[in-house]
């Protein structure tokens, strides 16, 4: 099969305007692509959902909250989870949506508004860029890419197609997320100089499994796209791709993206780490799994500050009564932040300080748009649309990259089982061909991430 060719240090370095970095200083020069539809602020939207197993089917319930706001498409390369998710969006809109296995069939429809992406990651970048191109807009979950450059081309497209591009970042649209980073902003912990995020999530073993026939219904070329080439095993199929790394990150890049955000945000950094180093293994099982399931990882910016990120995927004690999670550390205190709770402490006594409970904040909005199912994360999402503006989302695909790639940057580091030095602008390892290396991959013919999107 035909593959991209790998990009040389030199060959990324001469991108440096193109970057992550880059784009966020010029973010407001686009270039205007007409939309097909132009919506006024009570048209209906018509939604494709891609992905329908089990983040896709909270993402059809989601979207069905919203009114004027219509699932037209359901779109998975496994035919038999059709049946069930059609039910359950007809019984809920009163309509039944189309359905399809191949999203460039839906890409087609100029009915469709936009397209919500809850597919494996390998897939998540050409999902974006292909319905940037045909003048979509996009929800997409979390990693945003499943490389580093490929998170450079969805910024790329996003912006030339002037489309709103939303990361699943869902945290920063709830109400008790942003007001504990609003109190980590003011300056009342005093320098915030550490943050830790927590990743405690006990995984089982997924056993050795051999290589077989492909499922009836499944459609496994098309579940492959961009990875390479390999014959089928159940062991991929449908989540223990995480583990594997063709198709997924890790739990680093799995659950981590959003603690990784969440510490970046609280420490208001607004580029890549300098140094990231990142250690663990696969313990305990003997499995098919390639991916780690114990990491730790330091991210040092370039003014010393730090961030950290541990996963523990076997049994564990909690920290400070979270296993998923944020600690900030100030010089004048610390921050507990577990889901919509946070709590502060000060001084040599640990005085406790200001806290605050999302619950029943939650409790009072029957659709849940400020707790921590992230449904204000959705709501965000259509008011840019409608507005056609994305300066009005919380999780523009700039915060999606940034974040996400502190999770390619630790299995970077852990695979080639030493310390790094990045250089956030023109996003490459310094002096480091080798590192370079996996700041992309090689492409599967006909589902390769454009050079030019």
């Amino acid at each position: 099969m035909e593959g991209k060719k790998e990009l040389s240090r030199r060959e990324f370095l001469s991108r440096g305007a193109k970057t992550a970095a880059g784009l966020a200083a010029a973010s407001s020069i686009m270039t205007a692509v007409k939309p097909e539809r132009v919506l006024g602020a009570n048209d209906r939207i018509n939604m494709a959902v891609v992905g329908i197993r089990s983040r896709g089917r909270q993402h059809a319930e989601e979207w069905m909250k919203i009114p004027n706001v219509h699932v037209k498409v359901l779109c998975d390369v496994d035919e038999k989870l059709f049946p069930a998710r059609v039910q359950e969006v007809t019984e809920k809109q009163g309509r039944p949506p189309k359905t399809e296995v191949d999203l460039r069939r839906v890409l087609e429809d100029k009915d469709i508004d936009a397209i919500s992406i809850a597919s494996c990651d390998h897939w998540h970048a050409l999902q974006t860029i292909w319905a940037c191109q045909a003048g979509k807009h996009v929800y997409v979950e979390k990693p945003s890419s499943h490389n580093i450059w490929e998170g450079q081309k969805m910024i790329e497209a996003a912006r030339r197609y002037n489309r709103v591009v939303q990361c699943g970042m869902q945290n920063r649209s709830i109400s008790a997320v942003r007001k504990a980073i609003e109190y980590l902003h003011s300056g009342e912990l005093g320098d915030i100089y550490m943050a830790k995020g927590l990743c405690f999530k006990p995984r089982d073993s997924i056993g050795r499994k051999a290589d077989g026939p492909v499922p009836e219904g499944l459609h496994y070329d098309l579940w492959l796209g961009p990875a390479q080439w390999r014959p089928f095993n159940p062991n991929y199929v449908h989540y223990n791709w995480h583990w594997f790394w063709d198709f997924g990150c890790a739990d680093i890049g799995n659950q981590g993206p959003h603690q990784m955000d969440i510490a970046r945000w609280g420490m208001n950094k607004k580029e890549h780490p300098h140094k990231i180093k990142c250690v663990g293994g696969y313990y305990a099982f003997d499995s098919d799994q390639e991916t780690p399931n114990t990491q730790f990882a330091t991210f040092e910016y370039k003014d010393g500050k730090v961030i950290l990120f541990e996963v523990r995927g076997l049994y564990t004690n909690d920290e400070d009564g979270i296993t998923i999670g944020n600690l900030f550390f100030g010089s004048k205190g610390w921050m507990h932040l577990n889901g919509t709770e946070w709590k502060t402490f000060f001084g040599r006594q640990n005085e406790p300080g200001p806290a605050y409970s999302g619950e029943a904040e939650a409790a009072a909005d029957p659709n849940n748009l400020a707790g921590a199912g992230g449904s204000a994360h959705f709501m965000n999402f259509i008011d840019a649309v409608r507005a056609n503006d994305f300066t009005k989302l919380t999780g523009d695909i700039i915060e999606g990259h940034l974040s996400t790639a502190m999770c390619h940057l630790a299995n970077v580091s852990y695979r080639l089982g030493r310390e790094l030095t990045f250089d956030s602008h023109s996003e490459t390892f310094i002096g480091d061909d080798i590192a370079n290396k996996y700041l992309t991959r090689k492409y599967r013919h006909p589902f390769v991430v454009p050079e030019k999107v």
